[in-house]
């Protein structure tokens, strides 16, 4: 008997989209007219091609504006996946590259301290440790100093959106996530957050607080979930798109 499995069918693309180039200043930008309400700029891995999505009625006139106003998160942004696209797996030795709040430092390991000290001094991440400590040790220290940085710029995040948003955090906590940026326990009012943000710029992170705050007044991610983000923070798409890129670099995370 002939088999009736049918041989799937090829996505054509969308006829009614339009695909064209600009320049705004030396930046070469990708732009896609298509039948949608929003405006969407996207920094794509892993060499930083920017692309817009715009409605049909937008003007390039109208885009070039909004380039140029997002030009330095642009930049950022290529900066970092061109930062990324050949990191080497991690040892903590002098010379090394290591990311804090959306920079790149270069590690600089000093021994002949009783505790570990970390600190910043230019474009270096100095590591003060005793002679002779492991790998180990030196991965152990630099991740206790992340995550007592992290620990100060959460909880003004959370005081400064509780009003806004009408939702009081009763517990919040930092930990590593293989696969999420944040989560939200909706009875417990309690929400932990990603380590890794400690590594990307601030904006990101207050992104995920804001996002995790969210689902204390909508569970799920529905459409009135993004309303409400939309009413809160209306540029979070972008900021999502931001970490669906990073995370191509990083691994699979998603949000909560």
């Amino acid at each position: 008997m002939p088999s009736t499995k049918q041989t799937p069918r090829l996505k054509k693309p969308d006829p009614k989209t339009t695909t064209h180039h600009i320049t705004v200043d030396d930046l070469v930008v990708e732009v896609l007219r298509k039948n949608i309400k929003n405006l969407n700029l996207s920094v794509r891995p892993p060499d930083g091609k920017v692309r817009v999505s715009v409605p049909r009625r937008i003007s390039d006139a109208t885009v070039r504006q909004v380039i140029l106003e997002r030009m330095q998160w642009i930049r950022s942004q290529q900066a970092w996946f061109a930062s990324h696209a050949e990191r080497a797996t991690l040892h903590y030795i002098s010379g090394e590259k290591h990311d804090y709040l959306g920079h790149t430092y270069q590690l600089q390991v000093l021994d002949g301290t009783r505790r570990p000290i970390v600190s910043l001094h230019g474009e270096r991440l100095e590591l003060h440790i005793p002679g002779g400590s492991s790998e180990a040790l030196r991965a152990q220290a630099l991740e206790a100093w992340y995550r007592a940085q992290i620990k100060l710029l959460i909880p003004p995040l959370i005081a400064r959106w509780e009003p806004v948003m009408g939702v009081q955090v009763a517990e919040w906590g930092v930990k590593r996530m293989r696969t999420k940026w944040g989560t939200c326990s909706i009875r417990a009012r309690r929400i932990w957050l990603n380590l890794e943000l400690i590594k990307l710029p601030p904006e990101y992170l207050e992104y995920v607080v804001v996002h995790e705050m969210n689902h204390l007044l909508e569970r799920l991610h529905t459409p009135r979930f993004k309303a409400l983000l939309d009413q809160f923070m209306p540029g979070w798409r972008e900021l999502r798109r931001g970490l669906e890129q990073a995370v191509k670099q990083n691994g699979r995370l998603r949000m909560g």
